[in-house]
């Protein structure tokens, strides 16, 4: 018999025995009933809040462009509406979501933070955390794998089977990776289900049709998922063969479980926020707001930095007074100091999200000596629901509003009579002047940019498998039947 064969023989007979028991049965139809209850919720969830989003933006645009003539200043006071869309793999993994902010308004002069999470109209049971297909795949399931096999070798020693096994020239190798096999793919049962359950979801949205980014994510989604569950089988399985009784191995793989899944990411979680502290929202405006004072104030006419953006003006164009200008002064002002407010939130928004990144990065690089984090951060990331996603809609609906207003500015200058103040009748212009503005349209990751973003938990991963099999490799000599 081929060696592969022993192999495939043995992993085929840890599957059947492993079917055969009535509790197993129970344990895959009770977690495929649980998975199936949080993917459709999940999924209907999901396009509610969509719903909501595509018919608020609808009003907001509709309400941007029916607004009547007014001074451009005035409209980029009036301000714009921009909501974060959710990623329609969110509903596998609600990650961060939750607790992130949905909605931004846009105005002139200032950067408003993103608001309204559904954590904070939620009651504080939301702060034990939803259960999502996600969170039972990252958490459960392992648990259950360690079930099924904490015993699939020590059994077979304590009633004596592992040395009729032995002597069948069957090597610790073939019975290591039969074992494994077996167990992996009797995680299977529970994790294909699901899979094919999102895959049919997505598909009534048409997503798999033409979208190479989407498919890209879903497959690397899954792809993960599989080798985490087998770094789970094997490590079970190499437990089992390292240890004298079944007791001893189940009280070990609860241990590394409660490990990885609750101490380190607390641990590591608190030794970054103690580590590396944010400055709070007030310490954050006040900065902002000491910074631009410094800069200059648009609204004194002697301020060192305007008067010689003024004195420049009048000598390039060779006039005495700003009414004498081919353009409205107030509005190049406006430009300017919407320039220099906005290079300066950008710098200590920069700076804060850096911090939020560092504390991030303590985190995740346990994630080298933990597959649970490793395999959590990817699978947000994959679904579109970690802090990258929402640092990149922050960044995209300030780029947003800067476009605005500048072409408001413009506008003003370009459009409003020399010398107008905003009370004036032709201090106006005409409405149709709002539709040239674009829609704020939100442009997702790519797969590329996660892959660049999540090289540490791919990595992670890697060598949890490489690793496991070079522990099983050396220690293949010192293990025995007895």
């Amino acid at each position: 018999m081929k060696r592969t064969d022993i192999i495939k023989s043995i992993s085929k007979l840890v599957l059947l025995e492993s079917l055969k028991r009535k509790v197993n049965q129970w344990l895959i139809v009770f977690f495929n009933a649980v998975l199936t209850t949080a993917l459709f919720v999940g999924f209907f969830n999901l396009k509610e809040k969509q719903d909501a989003i595509s018919e608020h933006s609808h009003e907001v645009r509709e309400l941007w462009d029916n607004s009547p003539d007014k001074n451009p200043h005035r409209m980029a006071h009036y301000g714009y509406v921009a909501f974060r869309e959710k990623y329609p793999l969110s509903f596998f993994d609600f990650g961060m979501d939750n607790y992130l902010g949905n909605s931004i308004f846009l105005e002139a002069h200032k950067q408003n933070t993103v608001n309204f999470s559904e954590a904070s109209f939620s009651n504080s049971l939301l702060r034990f955390g939803e259960i999502s297909a996600g969170m039972i795949f990252q958490l459960l399931l392992p648990l259950l794998i360690f079930f099924w096999g904490f015993d699939l070798i020590t059994r077979d020693r304590e009633t004596g089977t592992l040395r009729i096994v032995m002597s069948q020239a069957v090597s610790w190798k073939e019975l290591i990776l039969g074992k494994t096999l077996g167990l992996f793919t009797l995680s299977l049962f529970v994790l294909l289900p699901s899979i094919i359950i999102v895959f049919a979801l997505n598909t009534t949205l048409g997503l798999f049709i033409g979208n190479f980014s989407f498919l890209i994510r879903f497959f690397m989604l899954v792809f993960s998922y599989l080798v985490y569950y087998l770094i789970a089988s094997l490590l079970a399985v190499i437990i089992s063969s390292r240890v004298k009784s079944s007791k001893a191995a189940l009280i070990q793989l609860i241990g590394f479980w409660l490990f990885f899944t609750l101490m380190l990411p607390k641990i590591s979680q608190s030794i970054g926020q103690i580590a590396f502290p944010a400055p709070s929202k007030v310490e954050f405006d006040a900065a902002v707001e000491r910074e631009i004072i410094k800069q200059g104030d648009s609204h004194n006419p002697n301020d060192p930095h305007y008067k010689e953006l003024r004195d420049s003006l009048l000598t390039a164009y060779n006039v005495e007074s700003i009414t004498d200008l081919p353009f409205n002064y107030s509005g190049i002002i406006m430009q300017e100091g919407e320039k220099l407010s906005s290079n300066t939130y950008k710098h200590f928004q920069d700076s804060l999200t850096n911090i939020f990144k560092i504390q991030q990065n303590v985190v995740r690089w346990t994630a080298i000596f933990n597959p649970y984090m490793a395999i959590k951060n990817l699978s947000m990331a994959l679904s579109g629901t970690d802090f990258a996603e929402y640092n990149n809609f922050q960044k995209q609906t300030e780029g947003y509003r800067y476009q605005l207003v500048q072409a408001l500015n413009k506008m003003q200058i370009e459009h409003v009579k020399v010398g107008t103040s905003l009370e004036e009748k032709d201090a106006s212009i005409s409405n149709q002047n709002w539709k040239e503005i674009p829609y704020f349209t939100y442009d997702f990751l790519t797969a590329v940019q996660i892959l660049k973003n999540e090289w540490l938990s791919i990595l992670s991963l890697l060598i949890w498998i490489a690793g496991l099999f070079l522990v099983t490799y050396k220690s293949i000599k010192n293990l025995k039947a007895y």
